[in-house]
């Protein structure tokens, strides 16, 4: 009776660890990860059975629960995107160390979305399961290319004489680079034409059919990953109304996403 006990207990350990999924969400430019918790995204996770695993900063480590658990990250979000990319591996890294098997889902807003699609080709071997954009400039966007030309203008060069620290413009003329428009030469380029890893690709792209202003920052050409090369008919498109900021209606839409990938 006590072997079977035993028997019992770890084929349910086993069941809650295999059940066991983590996201992370990534934000976009100038943003912070509480913008996720303040627009009310996070409460619609936490609603529905989610545990909030808190807000990584930069060096720490997390304690990770066994249930289905979210985690919002600290990231330099005017830095160059490959300067983003170390700290997201750093987090995702401390994630998932000690924890082979369990599902692991990134949700990026904007830039973040870019960025995460870059950690998938960048560290393969990171099982990411599934990638969910929202108003991500996976082809560019001219916003960037607008950035890149104000620091450049007289109004850049006051902006330099603040410094750095209140520099926006100058600090994020790498960033702005790596989302202009893809051409040969730039992030963006190379991105679009590597190899991606098998995994579930959507993209929440707004619509401007659905609302009368639509996203102001990235086109809605940018925002679809099937217009991406190399993966061309393998992404889930889904039409949404709003601007370019996540809203609590988001947190709706991404809890049937997230049911969604677990039933299909």
């Amino acid at each position: 009776m006590v072997k079977k006990h035993i028997l019992l207990f770890f084929l349910l350990l086993f069941s809650l660890v295999a059940q066991a999924e983590t996201l992370v969400l990534i934000q976009g430019y100038q943003a912070k990860g509480g913008d996720w918790r303040d627009s009310g995204v996070t409460g619609a996770l936490t609603r529905s059975g989610w545990v909030n695993g808190g807000h990584i900063r930069l060096g720490a480590r997390p304690v990770t629960p066994s249930a289905p658990h979210f985690y919002t990250v600290e990231l330099t979000t005017d830095a160059p995107m490959m300067y983003q990319l170390e700290q997201l591996k750093s987090h995702i890294d401390n994630l998932t160390r000690d924890r082979s098997g369990e599902s692991l889902t990134l949700v990026g807003h904007s830039a973040g979305g870019v960025l995460g699609r870059l950690f998938m080709v960048s560290y393969p071997e990171a099982g990411v399961g599934a990638l969910i954009t929202f108003s991500s400039p996976h082809l560019g966007t001219e916003s960037a290319e607008l950035g890149m030309m104000l620091g450049q203008s007289p109004l850049g060069m006051a902006s330099r004489m603040l410094g750095r620290k209140h520099d926006l413009l100058g600090r994020s003329q790498g960033l702005f680079f790596d989302l202009s428009r893809e051409q040969p030469g730039n992030l963006l380029f190379w991105l679009n034409r590597q190899e991606h890893p098998p995994a579930r690709y959507i993209s929440v792209v707004r619509d401007d059919r659905q609302f009368w202003m639509g996203d102001m920052v990235v086109p809605i050409w940018s925002q679809d990953m099937n217009q991406v090369y190399a993966l061309r008919g393998r992404v889930m498109t889904i039409p949404s109304d709003g601007g370019h900021s996540i809203t609590s209606e988001d947190g709706v839409l991404l809890l049937r996403i997230l049911n969604n990938l677990r039933i299909s």
